[in-house]
């Protein structure tokens, strides 16, 4: 028996097994989006809940990355509009999330502030801007992907990506302006 329908028998460790191979994945994903590591948990562990609750409403099997996303994504806008967040730095992530190859010293505190600086400038961006940027470069979705995720129109994405990636280009010129 696979593990959606070890989830549709509402065997808990098919649950644990999902939290397992998708937490991190989920963490990184919706804390890029909000920077906020507490809530962050929060909407993915309530996720995990949603989906062993409504696990009949998978279609495909093989989607169930996309559909956990979808759920993680949706929670994270409801979240938001609900408490109208003021979003902070997400300074922090690099120490839980980045991969630490084996660097120089030099090399380390290098990737840290280049790392640092282009946090700072996703989190200067819009919402709508951060979730596009944190799904296709930080969990490799494609466009037609985040579409579907986010229910919106490929050339909305292809837009929004485009947008994005401009006024990050100007916050880090900017940012460069005033270090240099």
């Amino acid at each position: 028996m696979d593990i959606i329908d070890r989830l549709k028998a509402q065997e808990e460790s098919a649950l644990i097994e999902i939290m397992d191979q998708y937490g991190s994945y989920l963490m990184r994903t919706i804390y890029l989006t909000i920077s906020d590591e507490q809530l962050a948990e929060e909407i993915v562990q309530d996720t995990f809940v949603k989906a062993y609750k409504k696990i009949d409403q998978l279609q495909e099997k093989d989607k169930l990355k996309s559909w956990l996303t979808t759920i993680a994504i949706n929670r994270c806008r409801s979240t938001l509009r609900k408490k109208k967040l003021k979003l902070i730095s997400i300074d922090e992530s690099n120490k839980q999330f980045e991969n630490n190859q084996e660097l120089t010293p030099e090399e380390h505190v290098l990737s840290l502030l280049k790392f640092k600086n282009l946090s700072e400038a996703i989190i200067q961006l819009d919402y709508k801007y951060r979730e596009v940027v944190a799904l296709h470069y930080f969990s490799e979705y494609s466009i037609k992907e985040i579409a579907a995720i986010t229910k919106s129109k490929e050339n909305t994405i292809k837009s929004r990506l485009s947008r994005a990636r401009g006024k990050l280009y100007e916050l880090l010129e900017k940012e460069d302006k005033k270090d240099g």
